[in-house]
């Protein structure tokens, strides 16, 4: 979804061939990205064992050999970086730079307090401006680059509150950095980060330039603000935020929240293209 907000949001999502670029993009992000799964995993084998829930990952059940995953890896980016520089250079360098940070974090970043999230928020960011790079957009409005940072940080920051409450006791054996980290403050975290997000998406509906000037793009303020209240609702009242893609699949409403969201975003933007 986040290397498709630069076609999407620039209006391009109905030119058939910047769309299969965007396609190609989001294929070579899930290579690239699978193949630093494989390395995070290897690196993570034995304390995914003592997690009560990564203990059942392919590597951790001994499912899938070291081996066989280390070569998986090499061929994945062997195959996924080229592909990104012939699609386009910039897009290249894009994808690269995600390697690299990605696998800094596997090796050592996800050890340092703060900068942990801060380097897993800044993935999904150089997804968005990977998408954008490739379709060269032209009116993507700053504000959504900071709203992806925003949202970003808000699932990360909710995902370690979740591991630290699942670990309890044994959380400094599974993970450095969550000695680092307590409740209360990454719930002050996420304090911070939902009311600038919500501010900051705002701002965005009403001042960016691609944008209709009847300001249709304030209706899905909202939505907005019921799926993030309701991400809250379920990992501090239902005890999840582990899995985020299982948290919205999973749940209807949330899901539904979504659909309808993409639905108005769509029909604010190229509505007049449309009808």
């Amino acid at each position: 979804m986040f290397v498709f907000a630069g076609i999407f949001f620039d209006g391009k999502v109905l030119e058939l061939d910047l769309l299969l670029k965007s396609i190609i993009a989001f294929v070579i992000f899930c290579l690239v990205s699978s193949a630093i799964y494989l390395i995070n995993d290897l690196v993570d084998v034995e304390k995914d064992r003592l997690h009560p829930t990564k203990k059942n990952r392919p590597l951790a059940s001994g499912a899938l050999s070291p081996r066989v995953a280390k070569i998986a890896a090499v061929l994945l980016l062997a195959i996924s970086l080229p592909a990104a520089f012939l699609l386009r250079f910039e897009f290249g360098l894009t994808a690269t730079l995600y390697a690299l940070t990605t696998i800094l974090y596997s090796f050592w970043l996800k050890h340092i307090v703060i900068i942990d999230v801060m380097t897993l928020a800044a993935g999904f960011v150089l997804r968005v401006y990977g998408g954008a790079v490739v379709v060269q957009v032209a009116r993507f409005s700053p504000w959504l680059y900071v709203c992806t940072t925003l949202l970003s940080l808000f699932i990360v920051i909710n995902k370690r509150r979740h591991e630290l409450v699942l670990l309890t006791d044994g959380a400094n054996g599974h993970r450095a950095s969550l000695e680092e980290y307590s409740i209360p403050f990454l719930d002050e975290m996420t304090s911070l980060v939902t009311a600038t997000a919500l501010v900051c998406y705002s701002f965005y509906t009403f001042t960016a330039p691609n944008l209709p000037p009847n300001h249709a793009m304030m209706l899905t303020i909202p939505f907005v603000m019921y799926g993030i209240f309701r991400y809250l609702y379920l990992i501090h009242s239902k005890n999840l935020g582990g899995a985020p893609e299982d948290i919205v699949l999973g749940d209807r409403p949330l899901l539904l929240t979504l659909f309808l969201w993409g639905l108005v975003c769509g029909l604010a933007i190229y509505a007049d293209r449309l009808f």
